[in-house]
């Protein structure tokens, strides 16, 4: 199917000459195609390639899932009928997504799916003067259809956001979310700061102690502006927390505060460090670098955890992990000379 080829799909309550088509989502070729047909009353038909899965488009006030009304429709693939139904996307859990319910106004009798030459063509109607702007466009898991009575979805496979001018057909894809710059600023400050800086800082402690007192101020800058750039890692996250209502991030969250809190006391620490002569010295010593090693791991972990829960994609996986790499690899390479020296 493209915007230059005949609809191939007859039994329609409108005109479907009037339709106008834009290649809604390139990447996994959805068509739609829309016209004010009635007065107040828009006809949609969105065409889609039937891969085992629901397909489904969104109408936002504002860029996003939360809070958006969904039209979404699907053709199990052991015969069953075509089913496609209104859902209200109160949340980006399968639970807040409810079906039967938004504010989109839908002509009675207009929701239809058939599957045409290996292709979805869901059509429909809605009575407004002018649609929402903010479009966005699903495909659902494969091999995964919702059924009675709760008809509840699971988490697309593949989303994107566009805005439409419905005058003009023209269209842009939305790169990012409002909140996608604060994102990217609490991962790229943990990241620096608990996930890298903070390790230099231990490897410099750890090996560097011939150039002394350069080591220990050197191991100080690093550490304090490790700390600073993680301390404001979390309190973006916080605030994008607030933001966005984000209802997944419990345990990232909780990592995030624990890893804040060994900060603290290793801050602490070092104002409470004591004499080299004195009898303490080997508790603290073993304090200090014990609860440091814990914090590096815990760090690691949870910027990783972090990636996964933002789908912030191969990229940032790939580039933190290649980063953690290099610094273990400097870490052996540095703990087999010292034991060599020995």
């Amino acid at each position: 199917d493209t915007c230059n080829s005949t609809l191939p799909i007859n039994d329609l309550t409108f005109n479907s000459s009037l339709l106008q088509c834009v290649e809604a989502w390139s990447v996994q070729n959805y068509i739609l195609r829309y016209a004010r047909t009635l007065d107040n009353t828009w006809s949609f038909i969105l065409s889609a390639p039937d891969s085992s899965a629901f397909i489904g488009i969104g109408f936002s006030t504002n860029g996003q899932m939360t809070g958006a009304s969904a039209i979404v429709g699907w053709i199990p693939s052991d015969g069953g009928n075509g089913q496609v139904k209104p859902y209200f996307l109160g949340g980006k859990s399968p639970g807040e997504v409810i079906p039967d319910r938004g504010d989109l106004k839908i002509v009675n009798g207009s929701l239809k799916i058939e599957s045409v030459s290996s292709r979805l063509y869901m059509s429909f109607q809605l009575t407004a003067e002018l649609p929402r702007q903010s479009i966005l466009y699903a495909m659902g898991p494969a091999g995964f259809f919702p059924t009675s009575p709760d008809f509840r979805l699971r988490e697309h496979r593949f989303m994107t956001t566009t805005t439409i001018d419905y005058v003009t057909g023209s269209q842009s894809v939305v790169k990012g979310s409002p909140h996608s710059k604060l994102r990217k600023t609490h991962g790229l400050m943990n990241m620096f700061g608990w996930g890298i800086l903070i390790i230099i800082g231990a490897i410099v402690a750890r090996h560097m102690k011939q150039w002394d007192p350069t080591w220990f101020y050197a191991h100080i800058a690093l550490q304090t502006t490790g700390f600073l750039l993680g301390l404001t890692g979390i309190i973006c996250g916080l605030v994008l927390e607030n933001q966005t209502d984000a209802n997944n991030v419990s345990k990232h969250k909780g990592l995030g505060i624990t890893i804040l809190v060994m900060g603290i006391l290793q801050v602490l620490a070092l104002l409470a460090r004591p004499d080299k002569q004195s009898k303490y010295r080997k508790y603290w010593n073993w304090y200090h670098h014990n609860i440091g090693r814990v914090m590096i791991i815990l760090a690691i972990s949870n910027i990783f955890y972090g990636i996964h829960l933002a789908k912030a994609g191969s990229s940032w996986n790939g580039g933190y992990g290649f980063a953690v790499a290099l610094l273990a690899l400097a870490a052996i390479g540095l703990e087999v000379r010292k034991f060599l020296n020995k």
